[in-house]
C-alpha cells in the first residue's frame, strides 16, 4: 500500500479530467514545430506566392537514383538491413567515396548510415551529452541542432560568429572560452545554414587541436560541404582528424542529390564507436529500408555529374540574387556566401525578422525563412534559399526590389 501511495495523482485540467501533457518529460513539453507554420499559412490565402522559405532545392531527385531504388524493390528487398551500420554495399562506397574526396582513408567502420541528417545529429549527441552536460554550438544556426541538444538532456551555449565589415567571422578565443567542465562538445555547420559562412582549414585545425587538449568532442554538420563555390568540396574536419579523434561529421543526401525526401544520411566517426552507434540505432529506428539505401549506393558511385548540376544551380541563385538586391539603399546584403544554398540579407532599419518577412510576403508575394529561427545574433536577417530555377530567383528578387520601393 505505501508503493501506492507514492504515485504521483494526476494533473486534472479544468474539466476535472487528467492532462497527459503533464506527465511527459519536461525536455520536451516546450518543444514546438513552429518555424515558418504562420507565414505558410497566411500564404495559403495568397495569390501567386514564390515561396524561398525551405531548405531544399526545386530539383526532382534525378532518374539514376530513383532507378535504382526502384530495382531495389523490384528486387524484393523489402526485408531488414541485418548490419546496422548500414547496407554493405552501401558503406564500402561511402568509404571509396570519402576516402577519395578527402585525400585520406576513411574506413568502412567510420561510419553509420543514417534515416536523414537529422538522425545522425541525435545519435552524435546521445553519444556523448548526459543531462547536465553542455554543448557549445556556433549560430546563426540551423535550429534543429539547437532543439536536439536540449532534448537529450544537454544545455545548448550559442556562441555568435560577429558580423564585420559586411561578413561573418568566428572568433575562436571567444567560443574556447564558452567551454568548461560540464562542455562536452562544440558543434557547427560548414558552410553553414543559413549564412554559407565556411570554417577555414586553419580554424578546422584550431578546434581538432583544442579538442585534443580538452577532450572536448568536435561535431561538424557538413550537409552543404560539396556545394562549396570555390572547390569540389569545402575544407572539412575529415581531411585532419585522426581515427581516434573526438571528431564527428554529420552528412547526407537531401542536399547535393536532391533527396531530401528520402531521409538518409550519414555519421562519421571514430572507428571505437561504430558498434556502440550500431548498437543504438538497433534500438532507436533499426536502421534505413534497404531500397531507399540503394538510391544512396547509386548518388556516391553514379552521382559526381548530378553535384556538380546542384552546385552551380545554387551559385547561379546566389549571383542572381546579388545582381537584383545588390546597391539597394534598403536592403543590407553581407559578403557573398563562400558555399550552400542561401542568400541571407535584412531591410535597412527593421531590426524584426518577423516583420520584414511578414512584410515581404505580404507586398511582393515572396516567401522568406524569419533570421531569428536561426538565433538572436540573426534576429534581423531573413534567409532565401536560392537552389532555383534562376528565371524565379531573378522574379523573386525583382518582386522585393519593387516591393521596397527600389
Amino acid at each position: 500500500m505505501d508503493d501506492v501511495n507514492k504515485i504521483a495523482t494526476p494533473v486534472l485540467d479544468r474539466s476535472g479530467e487528467p492532462r497527459a501533457y503533464e506527465r511527459i518529460r519536461t525536455q520536451i513539453m516546450d518543444l514546438q514545430t513552429e518555424n515558418i507554420a504562420e507565414l505558410a499559412v497566411r500564404a495559403k490565402s495568397l495569390t501567386d506566392v514564390i515561396t524561398l522559405w525551405y531548405g531544399e532545392g526545386d530539383l526532382v531527385t534525378p532518374d539514376f537514383i530513383r532507378d535504382a531504388a526502384k530495382a531495389s524493390l523490384d528486387a524484393g528487398n523489402t526485408f531488414y538491413v541485418p548490419d546496422m551500420r548500414g547496407l554493405p554495399a552501401l558503406t564500402e562506397a561511402l568509404s571509396a567515396y570519402l576516402t577519395n574526396l578527402h585525400g585520406r582513408d576513411i574506413p568502412v567502420p567510420r561510419s553509420t548510415i543514417t534515416p536523414g541528417g537529422m538522425q545522425a545529429v541525435f545519435l552524435a549527441l546521445e553519444l556523448i551529452v548526459d543531462r547536465g552536460d553542455n554543448v557549445v554550438f556556433i549560430e546563426p544556426q540551423w535550429p534543429n541542432i539547437k532543439s536536439a541538444i536540449h532534448v537529450v538532456g544537454g544545455e545548448p551555449r550559442p556562441v555568435a560568429l560577429r558580423y564585420e565589415n559586411n561578413d561573418w567571422r568566428l572568433d575562436l578565443d571567444e567560443l574556447f572560452a564558452r567551454c568548461d567542465a560540464r562542455t562536452k562538445a562544440i558543434m557547427f555547420s560548414t558552410p553553414s545554414n543559413p549564412l554559407g559562412w565556411t570554417a577555414s582549414p586553419e580554424e578546422l585545425e584550431e578546434l581538432i587541436a583544442f579538442s585534443r587538449r580538452t577532450g572536448i568532442w568536435i561535431i561538424s554538420d557538413e550537409l552543404y560541404n560539396r556545394l562549396d563555390f570555390t572547390a569540389d568540396r569545402a575544407p572539412s574536419v575529415l581531411q585532419i582528424a585522426e581515427d581516434e579523434d573526438l571528431v564527428m561529421s554529420v552528412n547526407g543526401f537531401s542536399k547535393a542529390w536532391a533527396m531530401t525526401g528520402w531521409r538518409l544520411g550519414w555519421l562519421t566517426h571514430p572507428k571505437s564507436v561504430a558498434t556502440p552507434l550500431a548498437a543504438m540505432t538497433q534500438y532507436i529506428n533499426s536502421g534505413s529500408a534497404a531500397f531507399v539505401q540503394a538510391g544512396g549506393l547509386a548518388a556516391v558511385t553514379r552521382g559526381e555529374d548530378f553535384v556538380k548540376q546542384v552546385r552551380e544551380r545554387c551559385r547561379a541563385g546566389v549571383d542572381a540574387t546579388y545582381e537584383a538586391l545588390s546597391g539597394l539603399n534598403s536592403i543590407v546584403l553581407p559578403e557573398k556566401p563562400k558555399g550552400g544554398m542561401y542568400v541571407t540579407f535584412a531591410l535597412a532599419g527593421e531590426a524584426d525578422s518577423r516583420n520584414a518577412c511578414t512584410r515581404i510576403l505580404e507586398d511582393a508575394r515572396v516567401g522568406l525563412a524569419p533570421g531569428w529561427l536561426f538565433g538572436e545574433s540573426s534576429n534581423a536577417f531573413l534567409r532565401m534559399c536560392v537552389c532555383r530555377d534562376t528565371k524565379r530567383i531573378g522574379e523573386a528578387s525583382r518582386r522585393i526590389a519593387n516591393a521596397l520601393g527600389e
